[in-house]
């Protein structure tokens, strides 16, 4: 009986994903190292990402483009992923709505390499979350939107999908 490869063909696109992944960032490890007073070192670049939907595409997009910068700026760009609404998922220990594994595996790494990930306090009380249903990296502010906002005041580049 012969094996169908349709079958695996999405467990092979998966596993080499993660393989172009890893072996990206073992090309050229960025070690940003985003603290508490990180806010006031000096980079040269400073951007926050939008993240308010929950569409694997969009999600990718974001994921992608911020693993983009790291490679290219490394240590000299600060990178925050502001989670709220659907996107706030995006974030979570055990998300009510699915999240493919590959992705939740690339926030997790993208954390390693300093990358910020904010939570929305509202979004999290409409959910009746609290910060253990969150990754430990996830870092919860009152309000998603004046984040960005606080964000913006401070120098950070706004993107938006």
């Amino acid at each position: 009986m012969e094996k169908s490869t349709t079958h695996n063909k999405p467990r092979r696109i998966l596993l080499k994903s993660i393989g172009l992944l890893g072996g990206v960032f073992a090309i050229r490890r960025a070690d940003a190292h985003h603290t508490e007073t990180h806010f006031e070192d000096t980079t040269a670049h400073r951007i926050v990402y939008q993240c308010n939907k929950i569409d694997p595409e969009y999600l990718q997009h974001i994921l992608f483009s911020v693993g983009e910068l790291l490679r290219k700026y490394g240590d000299d760009i600060e990178i925050v992923v502001a989670a709220f609404g659907h996107g706030l998922h995006l974030l979570a220990r055990h998300p009510l709505r699915p999240i493919p594994e590959e992705l939740r595996q690339r926030v997790s790494s993208l954390a390693d390499y300093g990358v910020a990930f904010h939570a929305c306090g509202n979004t999290m009380k409409s959910l009746r979350w609290s910060e253990k249903d969150l990754y430990d990296f996830a870092k919860v502010v009152p309000v998603g939107v004046d984040d960005i906002m606080q964000l913006q005041e401070k120098g950070f580049a706004y993107m938006s999908w």
